[in-house]
């Protein structure tokens, strides 16, 4: 794990790159990372994310500046520049069940080929996808989400990158943290090695390449 400033973490993202964000309705998303990608305009991304949430935090501010040319996410209710977008062709949007998209991820991370459930069958979601019939039931046979670069919000690490997130704010990203290429956590406080639980740490450091704290630019 290296502690880097919010300039060199963008410099990781690539216009064009496929990334993960991690967070729910902005709750547990890095909001300084995100901000670092607008000023540097880094544009054309596909961004994998429970959300869109709303046009002036989380991934919405992505969104808004039409950083983004397609979202992953399970549902854009709360950002109407989302839907403006989609709706005028300007971004595409693939959405898919949260519970099928943590799975995704999580699999993705794992290694897997893909999952099989039974969410969606016969409804739209079935389009394009193979149906795979066990013991009488159909399921779908839904691919991996890997990417290059996954985006996580920690509420503190240690000097291994061993890493504590704050209640609800862990949501997608422990599994994101597996999932991606290069990973970089965004961090309110680095503690001492040592200091921190072995059973409070949700991602351990060996997944964690690069970290940045939160107010120090």
């Amino acid at each position: 794990m290296k502690i880097i400033s919010f300039d060199e973490a963008v410099e990781y993202i690539k216009p064009g790159s496929t990334v993960m964000i991690g967070g729910f309705l902005g709750v547990g998303t890095p909001e300084g990372i995100i901000d670092k990608v607008v000023e540097k305009k880094i544009g054309e991304l596909t961004v994998i994310a429970n959300d869109t949430a709303f046009e002036d935090r989380g991934v919405g501010k992505l969104v808004k500046n039409k950083l983004c040319k397609k979202v992953i996410v399970s549902h854009i209710g709360t950002n109407p520049e989302t839907q403006r977008q989609m709706i005028a062709g300007e971004l595409e949007v693939e959405l898919v069940p949260q519970g099928t998209l943590a799975e995704r991820v999580r699999a993705g991370g794992a290694g897997l080929g893909g999952i099989l459930t039974p969410t969606g069958v016969g409804t739209i979601v079935e389009n394009g996808k193979q149906v795979i019939e066990i013991e009488g039931k159909k399921y779908l046979l839904e691919l991996p989400l890997k990417a290059d670069v996954a985006l996580i919000k920690a509420k503190k690490c240690d000097y291994y990158g061993n890493l504590v997130y704050n209640l609800t704010a862990t949501n997608f990203n422990p599994l994101m943290a597996l999932a991606a290429e290069i990973v970089i956590v965004e961090v309110e406080e680095i503690v001492p090695v040592g200091s921190i639980p072995p059973d409070e740490v949700k991602t351990p450091g060996v997944l964690v390449d690069y970290v940045v704290v939160s107010g120090v630019k």
